[in-house]
């Protein structure tokens, strides 16, 4: 039976999932936000910097709260707007899936994306008090919260960049033209109508895009805030690797603009001061559930290094154990291997839902506080977890009590496949 149902996900599953990890729109959305995680790691430690995790007594806490507003600009200036970034990033890559102008392709989805915002005029009073005239933007569009308005403009804009190469309906300069010359001016007809389309979309005829696309996606992202929800992500993820697919790069790519939203919604709050409303962000998932790797398999490699008897299993958790403890597990995956292993696939599956269901209700009622920083994923557990949370000495407790799960879970299924090799290599000395 289980032979049947490896060989019909094989010939039926893998490869349709594989085409729709390697979509050249799904993986320009993937490459595009996962380009931002650097200004997205940097800038969300700066909330830390502005709300310590000190007494507030202490006379650096003091200081520090005090000049909050001055240091949270490098955080307003990068993650705060990460949408702006972001959708640069998207048209760049979808430009060089389509063998276009990376630059250009960028800034074609940058203009759109900018051009379905409508600026706000300045009170009087308050342009006297902050000493400037004008408009402003709503920054808040520019967060998580346009994160997918940014995906729709970025794709629209490159679309009409590859319709007016494919058709040749553009400025076509002479070879003897510097190539950046030349590309400016091919250019400049899908920006004209970029511009002019987005424009008259937004100005003239009045669509709000991100009210509109604020009530497609509200349902997806409050049920995204559930525990159900990340039940089911964590099911979907593991569920493929056993069957040697990326459940990652399939799921991740899906969910990542939401788990943006959740997540960007948390800082926020943090600097407004106000109540973190979302637990299921993306450091939910690195610190909490997927500790060793996809799987929580740092269990799997504390007991293979530390309790094997069999001569593989020994030596593969000697291996492993240090890469599991910077969150590596593809040598757990394919040397154990848990892919297509009947024994190791269940606690590979089960393990993670229960350490989820754990950090969950830690979350919510309060033991843990919600997490609000994308600390780099190689950092150990406790450290990541610690740093995630804003510093909370607790989520480190948590995270070392998760991997004591981890250990619980795997346990028995490594008792049997440790034995079932040790018989192996038994028999194979007695044949020799």
């Amino acid at each position: 039976m289980l032979e049947k149902f490896t060989n019909f996900i094989d010939s039926r599953l893998a490869g349709p999932m594989d085409k729709i990890a390697n979509q050249r729109h799904l993986r320009a959305v993937r490459d595009g936000i996962i380009a931002t995680l650097p200004l997205i790691i940097v800038g969300s430690f700066f909330l830390i910097v502005a709300f310590p995790p000190l007494p507030a007594d202490w006379g650096i806490t003091q200081f520090l709260t005090a000049n909050a507003a001055t240091i949270l600009l490098p955080y307003r200036m990068t993650m705060y707007i990460m949408s702006l970034y972001a959708t640069f990033g998207i048209g760049a890559s979808l430009a060089k899936s389509y063998d276009l102008d990376q630059v250009s392709g960028g800034i074609l989805a940058t203009i759109a994306f900018l051009l379905t915002f409508v600026p706000v005029n300045v009170p009087a009073e308050a342009m006297e008090a902050a000493g400037t005239v004008g408009f402003v933007l709503p920054m808040a569009n520019l967060g998580g919260g346009g994160m997918f308005v940014g995906i729709i403009t970025a794709i629209i804009a490159v679309e009409v960049y590859r319709m007016t190469d494919k058709s040749k309906f553009k400025i076509t300069m002479p070879e003897q033209v510097p190539p950046a010359v030349a590309r400016s001016f091919e250019a400049l007809t899908p920006t004209l109508i970029v511009i002019l389309g987005m424009a008259t979309i937004t100005y003239y005829i009045g669509f709000d895009w991100h009210q509109a696309i604020a009530k497609i996606v509200s349902p997806l992202v409050s049920a995204a805030d559930t525990l159900p929800s990340v039940l089911l992500l964590i099911f979907m993820i593991t569920f493929f690797w056993v069957f040697g697919i990326h459940g990652v790069s399939i799921v991740g790519s899906l969910a990542r603009p939401v788990w943006l939203q959740l997540l960007e919604g948390n800082t926020t709050a943090l600097a407004a001061g106000e109540t973190l409303p979302h637990i299921a962000a993306e450091p939910f998932f690195q610190w909490f559930v997927w500790v060793g790797g996809s799987g929580a398999t740092i269990g799997l490699a504390i007991l293979l290094a530390f309790t094997a008897k069999s001569q593989y299993g020994s030596k593969l958790g000697k291996a492993i154990i240090t890469p599991s403890i910077f969150n590596i597990n593809e040598p757990v995956i394919f040397g154990v291997p848990i892919v297509l292993n009947p024994i190791m696939m269940i606690p590979f599956v089960i393990t993670p839902m229960i350490m989820a269901t754990i950090a969950w209700f830690a979350t919510s009622w309060g033991f843990v506080n919600p997490v609000i920083v994308t600390a780099p994923w190689t950092l150990p557990g406790p450290i990541g977890a610690y740093l995630a949370t804003g510093g909370d000495w607790r989520a480190a407790v948590l995270n070392i009590g998760l991997i004591v799960v981890s250990v619980i879970c795997y346990y028995p299924f490594v008792k049997v496949y440790d034995r079932k090799e040790l018989e192996k290599e038994q028999g194979l000395d007695a044949t020799n």
